[in-house]
């Protein structure tokens, strides 16, 4: 309610809350931007090797909203997560659309969803690096990118990891946290009509004050 007054620009929420009991009232009150169809969550994932991605930094999304989006919307969230990528992160995203397939290796619709929304991402948005389907080792390690799907430009060196649904992300966000002590920061929500973002339950205060700094210059650049 502070926000859709003007009293607040934002909001950092979830250290004690289900993301289904921040997003609630958000959608309720605040409500989506002028023609986003679908709310995501993306993750900054900072790993000690600086191998991969980017110097080490990678983007997963979606890890916290949308179970099971469809093929338009799994676009929508590939284009919402390279802005994410160049706004908050800094750099030019390289967008790896994710699957048990590269490039036609198996056949399966769950694997026709995501070549039809790389499809429709690069429909979108024709200035993006984007690339589907890959699986996550061809999209992450050079050399067996280039033996996959070989001549891709992005292929190996994927900043941007894009999941085909929420199962999947979910548990891979943790996985390389915990496996691979990671720093994950997010979810930044992506679609929302101000700056109005997530924490994990399992966040630490170093997670919290990130948030609170990318929320804040996400005000700023509104």
């Amino acid at each position: 309610m502070m926000i859709k007054n003007g009293d607040a620009d934002g909001e950092v929420s979830g250290a004690d809350h289900s993301t289904g009991d921040v997003l609630r009232p958000a959608f309720h009150y605040v409500k989506t931007a002028p023609g986003i169809s679908v709310v995501s969550g993306a993750f900054i994932m900072i790993l000690p090797d600086r191998n991969f991605g980017e110097e080490g930094v990678l983007i997963f999304a979606d890890g916290a909203v949308h179970p099971d989006p469809d093929e338009k919307q799994l676009a929508e969230i590939a284009v919402a997560t390279a802005h994410t990528a160049r706004a908050i992160a800094g750099f030019e995203p390289r967008i790896a659309l994710l699957s048990f397939s590269t490039m036609g290796s198996a056949c399966h619709p769950m694997v026709d969803k995501v070549v039809n929304a790389t499809r429709l991402a690069k429909e979108m948005a024709p200035d993006l690096m984007i690339e589907g389907e890959l699986q996550a080792d061809a999209a992450l390690v050079e050399s067996i990118g280039q033996k996959k799907a070989p001549g891709s430009k992005i292929a190996g060196k994927a900043n941007v990891l894009i999941f085909p649904n929420l199962e999947s992300g979910n548990i891979a966000y943790k996985l390389v946290q915990r496996l691979a002590r990671a720093e994950a920061i997010g979810p930044i929500l992506q679609g929302m009509a101000a700056p109005i973002n997530d924490l994990s339950r399992g966040c630490s205060v170093n997670d919290i004050v990130s948030m609170i700094a990318i929320t804040a210059n996400q005000a700023a650049g509104k």
